[in-house]
């Protein structure tokens, strides 16, 4: 029995002598390591599109938020975001507000647009700012996790950009055709004839976050521009209170739209 003992308690000294203990598992630290620097990157490449104008009160107003590409000096938004200025022919006072330039912000002009998919291109007259790639959206599937940037409440925080995150929970037409006719609008009956596929995503985002890139975990390029009112009027135009669901417009037609001005 007792020869027994010394050998257990020789066995026991030689495996922590000699044996290293297993490391814990760091799988979650290195994924959120990794999350917080890729927040890290995106960050200065985020802009909140306004205007300014010394008559105004507030004198900068906040529309949206976009995200700088091409090497700093183009940003991409909504066009809805845009269009309250474009329809009273006040670009003049566009803005784009950010870390470097708070208070009054920079001038911007619209360089282009694409009204039926949302989307517009504007350009500022400062410095090149630090700019996001375009990833390919038609690679995206559901499932991939993703993050998107921006402002949700506009000015309130000041220009620090709020990030959520969540997965592509589904990719689906735009419109489908109506269970009655009573309840087609005329800003439907284009989009019932070429329809597209937009991404949802299960992350709460808000009308501030219109403009915001939807940036893929894995690689950091943006596959999206959130939309919180032009894709909802389409997509939810049968229901009598629409959900809080949040659309994204891929990211491949950006690509298209960036083809206008080179």
């Amino acid at each position: 029995m007792k020869r027994s003992t010394e050998i257990f308690v020789f066995v026991l000294l030689f495996f922590f002598l000699f044996c290293p203990l297993p490391k814990a598992d760091q799988t979650g630290q290195d994924e959120d390591q990794r999350l917080s620097g890729l927040i890290k990157k995106i960050k200065p490449s985020i802009v909140a599109v306004g205007t300014y104008y010394f008559n105004d009160v507030p004198k900068a107003v906040y529309l949206g938020t976009g995200f700088v590409i091409d090497g700093g000096k183009k940003i991409v938004t909504n066009y809805h975001v845009v269009l309250p200025i474009i329809e009273k022919q006040k670009t003049a006072y566009l803005r784009i507000f950010h870390e470097r330039f708070p208070d009054t912000g920079i001038k911007a002009g619209v360089a282009a647009v694409d009204e039926f998919h949302d989307l517009a291109v504007l350009e500022h007259e400062s410095d090149p700012l630090p700019s996001l790639k375009i990833g390919d959206s038609s690679s995206v599937k559901e499932g991939y996790g993703v993050i998107f940037m921006g402002y949700p409440i506009g000015f309130v925080l000041g220009l620090n950009p709020t990030t959520h995150g969540g997965i592509i929970s589904s990719i689906a037409p735009l419109v489908k055709p109506s269970p009655s006719a009573r309840i087609i609008n005329g800003g439907l009956i284009r989009h019932l004839g070429d329809p597209y596929d937009i991404f949802q995503i299960d992350a709460a985002a808000f009308p501030g976050n219109s403009g915001s890139p939807v940036i893929l975990k894995s690689s950091g390029e943006v596959v999206g521009v959130i939309n919180m009112v032009f894709v909802r009027g389409k997509k939810e135009h049968a229901l009598s209170e629409p959900t809080g669901i949040t659309y994204a417009i891929p990211s491949d037609f950006i690509r298209a739209l960036r083809k206008m001005i080179q």
